[in-house]
């Protein structure tokens, strides 16, 4: 608008001297170029105004941003990407912070003794593997979100210790952490063998006792999952062996693994747990497609060498991702999940009768949880 109106001024400018120089007549494009300077000048301010009223309908449409009321969560993991990888995503992608929370993880070395924690108030909230879910069923917990289906367990053996087979367990030392969906897989294991642990010395350890047991050779063999596995596997090199894996029995059950929480936990922060699950279902999406990026942050929260952790990504089910779980929720998939776990406990002899999941799933908070984010 500036720039036309200088160009008019100046046209005006240059007529007036040529009159006054020779008596010429002022050209007779000066009045048109004013009325083409005055149109646009008025087409201008009338698509500024459109602009305007456009910004601020946009503005009234647009979502009004949520806020919440500050909350502090205390949050048990276990070291590996099955069981850390969900919540450190929300951390590190930012989507606690965005449902207004201030997460602390507390490392643990299994599902029961998270379970212990939450009981006596110590911690909140806990992710564990598939064989603490047998404990849900007997009502000491609630679960709330589904995390992902494991393939991070094994059985291994060291064939210096004249271990090559399931078979070859009979008698020997085999190191195993109770209630973990590690022992699941040995039981089920033996089972096909037509044994049972009773066949077997089991000496019972956590996690890294089991690592520094085996690498030592005090154990003949273990009953573990990733990390570890793949620090003993490197540790032994030739001689380690890997026996039994979720992979070998995928087709006879799913292994989920889940967030949990307490029944009293649950009736007194509901908000804040529909907004700690929204951001695990925000941390889903963004795993599944970030695998990479995630295990470097798995591996800086659990102190463990990168390339390590980044060799485990494959030992997950990363997929329940916002749609999945949508869907799954809708056809009961989900549900369909945890019955089948039950079953495995049923058949292996770790509970005897078989209990509703909607007593110690909460469907409705995942439901919940899913629609808010999606609206």
């Amino acid at each position: 608008m500036k720039k036309t109106m200088g160009l008019v001024l100046a046209s005006a400018l240059t007529a007036a001297m040529l009159a006054g120089c020779g008596g010429s007549k002022a050209p007779e494009t000066a009045a048109p170029t004013t009325a083409a300077a005055a149109d646009a000048g008025t087409t201008a301010a009338a698509e500024d105004k459109e602009g305007a009223e456009d910004a601020d309908k946009k503005a009234e449409e647009a979502p009004a941003a949520e806020s919440f009321e500050p909350a502090t969560v205390r949050v048990a993991y276990m070291p590996n990407m099955g069981s850390a990888s969900l919540a450190v995503t929300a951390r590190e992608a930012g989507f606690f912070e965005e449902m207004g929370l201030t997460v602390e993880l507390v490392e643990f070395q299994g599902g029961p003794a998270e379970i212990a924690a939450m009981a006596s108030g110590d911690i909140d909230i806990s992710q564990i593997g598939h064989g603490a879910h047998a404990l849900c069923a007997e009502g000491e917990a609630l679960i709330f979100q589904i995390d992902c289906t494991s393939l991070a367990d094994a059985v291994m053996g060291n064939k210096d210790k004249g271990v090559n087979t399931i078979a070859d367990l009979k008698g020997k030392k085999v190191a195993a952490t109770s209630g973990t969906s590690a022992e699941i897989i040995l039981n089920l294991a033996l089972q096909k063998e037509g044994m049972t642990a009773d066949d077997l010395e089991i000496v019972e350890m956590d996690a890294n006792g089991i690592v520094t047991a085996m690498i030592s050779g005090n154990v003949d063999a273990c009953a573990t999952w990733s990390p570890g596995t793949m620090t003993i596997d490197q540790a032994l090199g030739d001689k380690a062996v890997w026996l039994a894996t979720n992979e070998d029995f995928v087709n006879e059950v799913t292994f989920p693994s889940s967030y949990i929480t307490t029944q009293k936990y649950a009736d007194e922060n509901h908000d804040v747990l529909v907004r700690f699950t929204r951001a695990l279902q925000k941390a889903a999406d963004y795993r599944s497609s970030n695998i990479e990026e995630v295990a470097g942050w798995v591996a800086a929260q659990c102190e463990v060498d990168g390339e390590t952790m980044k060799a485990t990504v494959g030992e997950g089910n990363w997929g329940i991702t916002s749609d999945f779980l949508k869907k799954g929720l809708e056809d009961g998939t989900i549900a369909k999940y945890y019955e089948n776990q039950q079953q495995v406990f049923i058949d292996g002899g770790r509970l005897t009768d078989k209990v509703d999941v909607n007593q110690y799933v909460l469907f409705d908070i995942m439901k919940e949880a899913n629609e808010a984010n999606n609206k």
